[in-house]
């Protein structure tokens, strides 16, 4: 895959990712328009959400021995379905419907991106290839959501899908051109897929995913009300910092990708991991902007740069099956970006301060780090053991 081809796809990703997001940022316009309660509005993202978590697997093993091109064109195809029916949704019924078609779609593509970028790079440029892809998600919670919330505010929320569909149907256009054929899985039988889920190194590497995304997500899901609370910073500074986290964000997604194809993918999540847990465990005995906004700044570095390393451990610990395990593993993000935010609210209305957050975070992110060494460990000695047959 060249270049543009591959920011072709990343851009595909971006617009995906842009509909799951922006949605948290018009909640008010969609309640207001469509006569609904906030909280009604709000299931809009758990039914996106679910949707993306239980269908995105079912999907991508059923069509895992198709070829990547055909799966990438027809999940962009539904997804712009899902856009049409968002525009023309007048009832929260059948904006509901339209979120499931998103979830559905948007998650295939994603999966798909990655095994396609996987399967066309060269072995030594897995960690890169992954991370461009990884790129086109963190990009659009620094462009697509600011953009998408300013498109509201001066139109309506219907435009953002409305749009969103047209330039989808523009990257159909253009990959339908220019992407080259790419084999799907090989032809492994449905229930031998499956049989990787029994193995100690996936399931404690699923597990390291589950508890890195809890932990991050238990304060990220509040840290506009964490920067506005603990360190003091106005309602327009926090855009500003927002904005440079997402940058700092994008920076840390091409690091790790680079850092996988120098180091290997298991020091790339252990050190940033230890960085991350690290800034944790130091936030709470801060009240200093001056020194708190850096150390956020290096855990977003850190937090985004371990995105491509376990996308690209989950490629090369299952060779057999990838689709399979990313389309997992991207289900389980979902889930635990819920229960971390879940349990952040939890905490929220039990203590009314957000100080404390990160040492929760932190204690959450040693279990998936925890898990990621067992991990780790069965991998050398799967290794191992297959050295004296080579």
């Amino acid at each position: 895959m060249n270049r543009l081809t591959m920011y072709l796809v990343t851009l595909g990703v971006f617009l995906t990712a842009t509909s799951e997001l922006v949605v948290s940022g018009i909640l008010y316009p969609i309640s207001e328009d469509l006569h609904i309660s906030l909280a009604l509005a709000g299931q809009l993202i758990t039914a996106y959400s679910l949707s993306f978590a239980i269908g995105t697997p079912i999907l991508v093993s059923l069509t895992a021995r198709m070829d990547r091109k055909k799966v990438l064109l027809g999940s962009l195809l539904v997804y712009i379905a899902g856009s049409l029916v968002s525009f023309a949704s007048h009832n929260i019924w059948l904006l509901m419907g339209a979120r499931v078609l998103l979830g559905v779609s948007s998650g295939v593509y994603l999966v798909s991106a990655m095994g396609a970028a996987a399967k066309l790079a060269a072995p030594e440029q897995l960690g890169r290839a992954i991370g461009t892809i990884v790129l086109g998600f963190s990009s659009a919670m620094v462009l697509g959501v600011p953009i998408g919330i300013t498109i509201a505010n001066a139109l309506s929320w219907q435009s953002i899908f409305l749009l969103l569909a047209v330039l989808s149907l523009l990257i159909v256009f253009l990959l339908a051109r220019l992407l080259p054929n790419v084999e799907g899985d090989e032809p492994v039988p449905f229930h031998q897929q499956f049989k990787v889920l029994g193995s100690i190194l996936i399931v404690s590497a699923l597990l390291l995913t589950l508890f890195r995304e809890s932990g991050n997500s238990v304060l990220f899901t509040y840290i506009a009300a964490f920067l506005q609370d603990i360190f003091r910073i106005s309602p327009a500074g926090i855009s500003l910092v927002m904005l440079v986290l997402g940058v700092l964000g994008a920076f840390g997604a091409r690091l790790g990708g680079y850092g996988v194809d120098r180091f290997g993918a298991p020091k790339v999540i252990i050190s940033s991991m230890l960085i991350h847990i690290g800034v944790f465990a130091i936030l709470p005995l801060l009240h200093s902007p001056l020194i708190g906004l850096p150390l956020i700044g290096l855990m977003a570095v850190s937090m985004f740069a371990a995105g491509p390393a376990v996308q690209s451990y989950f490629i090369q610990q299952a060779p057999g099956s990838p689709n399979l395990i990313l389309s997992l593993n991207t289900s389980i993000i979902h889930l635990g970006l819920a229960a971390g935010a879940g349990a952040g609210g939890f905490m929220v209305n039990t203590s009314s301060t957000l100080q404390y957050h990160p040492w929760v975070g932190a204690f959450v992110l040693a279990l998936g780090l925890a898990a990621g060494l067992v991990s780790f460990s069965a991998g050398r000695r799967k290794s191992l053991s297959k050295a004296p047959a080579a």
